[in-house]
């Protein structure tokens, strides 16, 4: 599956991303009692963002991605942090089952999915993963923030605007986090005989001029990000709509659901 997210948006995607704060890998770790001989999978880790630092309290992790380019910026990373106990594997949701086939008797303490389950079909994930899982293991959905352009913010609606001019449509989004999709995915959990429940962390961060346009960019497919030679004259655009707007505080509420296998 092929979602356009290779190339450069692999670099821009491992810069301009936010990652996930340290109360939520340990929150993951103490819901599936993670240790030392547990395996864990994180399916659609783009970068590597929560596949590494999920790996220092477990045996293995097993990064998924549809795309080879994040795969192989995600390798780099981990050795730029010297992570070692990461394998990077080029799959995606449906191809659970033969992972379960690869890892024969092998069961797994957790399958993580950080921002990226609205590109998967969560019914047929939540209905495979439950054979993978050791007694005690479960699935953690992560709600990273809210888009750029979906905040509740001055700044935000200003770049709504300037968004729904340059692609001619309004951009409306929520890559999952809005609360009715949230909804969908705790009752898809449950009625999967999962036992879920919820973590909720919220900070605020300013963002600089780059990493605002950094972070739109990152959620372009390769085919609509814009070429180098039209990019100074689209910042210098921005930079100018959303001077008034200055500083850019962005409210990052982190929301993440914990389904835990029940024997």
């Amino acid at each position: 599956m092929d979602l356009g997210f290779g190339g450069e948006i692999a670099d821009l995607y491992h810069r301009y991303r936010r990652g996930y704060p340290s109360g939520l890998i340990g929150a993951c770790v103490d819901a599936f009692s993670l240790k030392s001989d547990d395996l864990v999978i994180d399916l659609g880790c783009g970068t590597g963002q929560l596949a590494t630092p999920i790996a220092p309290h477990v045996r293995a992790v097993i990064g998924v991605d549809p795309e080879p380019d994040m795969l192989s910026r995600a390798r780099s990373a981990a050795q730029d942090q010297g992570v070692t106990n990461v394998a990077w594997m080029v799959g995606s949701d449906s191809d659970l089952p033969l992972l379960r086939s690869l890892l024969a008797e092998q069961s797994v303490g957790a399958v993580t999915i950080g921002q990226a389950l609205h590109w998967m079909d969560h019914e047929a994930l939540f209905a495979a993963v439950g054979p993978l899982l050791r007694p005690g293991g479960g699935v953690m959905v992560v709600a990273n923030g809210i888009p750029l352009w979906l905040q509740d913010s001055d700044w935000s609606r200003a770049l709504r605007e300037w968004l729904s001019d340059w692609f001619g449509t309004r951009p409306a989004n929520s890559c999952g986090t809005d609360n009715a999709t949230q909804q969908r995915y705790r009752q898809s959990l449950t009625a999967n005989g999962f036992e879920v429940s919820k973590v909720e962390l919220d900070y605020a961060d300013e963002l600089d001029f780059d990493h605002l346009l950094g972070g739109i960019y990152s959620a372009l497919p390769v085919d609509r990000l814009p070429s180098p030679k039209e990019r100074p004259q689209l910042a210098a655009e921005l930079r100018e709509v959303l001077r008034p707007y200055r500083p850019y505080i962005e409210q990052v509420p982190v929301r993440a659901l914990l389904g835990t296998k029940v024997a």
